[in-house]
């Protein structure tokens, strides 16, 4: 029987990254500020705390990966992986490719995506959808702390480069974590709430605001079902196809914009697929991120990000 304890998102990572370093003398982290937790158990060289010189880190990964190591790199906020976007599109999603297969190149990129944390334009972004056509590469984007514990733990076992996007308003948020050693599969979808009326995807933060959306929207009779991809490559198409077969209806929730986004991606998947366009009872609906860049001041920043009152509205509304 699992039994579970209650963990905040940021500590459910950390614990995972533990784990697996107990399990694994090859695996070894580096970042820009050194978690305490892990410092004060492994030390220096596990534990490595780095200079500001994302570029360098990456290109340390992808060398220290094909020598047999495991390595785990924390951009920290994801403005801080741009100044190594030639290590990670050139490099780290192509090698195994360029190299014939020969060598295998396991890294974990860890990096902090989303708004809501008042850190103006450059600090706020949530860029995921960048990295997707990057094939080689494997995305997640857990929204609670369970899942974060179980993805992470994943991410560090697969043999190939993983960026692990974490939610920075979701940092703090605690939640039921399960005790024993367990791996959540990539490209497995989780439904957060059954519902029969209209399908939500919502990404990371959005999955808790589609959710108290949902619980508003209940007591007027409308049964919602609101579904995590959890990993963006690869994608459960499956599970989110088959919630629109259904309820004929579709929303899509992401604090990114609408733009060549994840949420157009979805969109697109959907209506592409014969039986699943032929079962929608109204066009699919994104609600997203303004396209502009993101305010410092807290009254315009919430303007720029939907929220549950949003998402609500939007069910209301294709109904």
């Amino acid at each position: 029987m699992t039994t579970f304890r209650e963990m905040s998102y940021v500590d459910a990572i950390i614990e995972g990254i533990a784990e697996e370093m107990r399990i694994d003398p090859k695996i070894f982290h580096m970042s820009t500020e050194a978690p305490a937790r892990l410092h004060s158990e492994f030390g220096f060289p596990r534990v490595r705390q780095t200079p500001i010189a994302e570029s360098a880190l990456t290109g340390m990964a992808i060398g220290a990966a094909g020598a047999g190591y495991r390595p785990i790199v924390d951009w920290r906020l994801v403005t801080f992986c741009f100044v190594a976007m030639d290590q990670i599109v050139n490099q780290a999603a192509k090698i195994h490719y360029m190299f014939g297969g020969q060598t295998r190149f396991p890294i974990v990129f860890r990096t902090t995506v989303g708004g809501g944390t008042r850190r103006a334009a450059q600090h706020s972004q949530s860029p995921y959808s960048m990295f997707m056509q990057l094939t080689g590469l494997k995305l997640a984007i857990p929204s609670t702390p369970a899942d974060a514990k179980g993805l992470i733990k994943t991410a560090i076992r697969d043999d190939n480069p993983v960026i692990f996007f974490e939610a920075g308003r979701i940092g703090n948020v605690s939640g039921p974590v399960p005790t024993e050693d367990v791996c959540i599969p990539f490209g497995q979808a989780d439904i957060k709430r059954a519902g029969k009326d209209v399908t939500i995807i919502a990404l990371a933060w959005m999955v808790h605001e589609a959710l108290a959306a949902a619980e508003e929207l209940s007591a007027e009779g409308i049964d919602v079902e609101v579904i995590d991809p959890r990993t963006l490559v690869p994608m459960d198409m499956e599970t989110i196809k088959k919630s629109v077969l259904k309820t004929g209806r579709l929303i899509i929730a992401d604090e990114a914009p609408a733009a060549a986004s994840v949420s157009a991606d979805v969109a697109a998947r959907v209506v592409e697929d014969a039986e699943s366009f032929e079962a929608l009872k109204a066009p699919v609906v994104r609600v997203t991120g303004l396209d502009a860049p993101i305010p410092y001041s807290p009254s315009l920043e919430d303007y720029i990000f939907p929220d549950r009152s949003r998402i609500a509205d939007a069910v209301r509304k294709l109904l």
